[in-house]
């Protein structure tokens, strides 16, 4: 499980991160600027991410045996602004406890 939430982790911050360049920067230019180069790079590949991040956070809710709609509401913080972060935070401090618990060790 520890691997899996290693990949989720990353995926959030890159997901959370794409995400802003694309709200804050790419798509301002294109409609302020006229200048849709930087929006027709960083939109496939938040897509990408975004794809890869639900498939991740899938694998993670197999292991902690999240229901469906915690899944979802979980998948669905990848698409708001600063939300995958706060999610992550989340997420990471729950499983860390869930893990530490399993193995009879204190959170770190």
């Amino acid at each position: 499980m520890k691997s899996a939430l290693l990949r989720y982790r990353v995926l959030a911050y890159l997901v959370g991160v794409m995400l802003l360049v694309l709200v804050f920067v790419a798509v301002p230019l294109h409609y302020l600027r006229d200048s849709p180069g930087l929006s027709q790079i960083v939109s496939p590949i938040h897509g990408f991410l975004f794809f890869v991040y639900v498939l991740v956070t899938f694998d993670l809710s197999r292991y902690t045996k999240w229901s469906l709609p915690r899944t979802l509401l979980i998948m669905i913080s990848g698409t708001i602004p600063f939300m995958s972060f706060v999610m992550e935070h989340k997420v990471n401090a729950e499983v860390t406890a869930e893990l530490a618990a399993q193995t009879g060790e204190l959170a770190t």
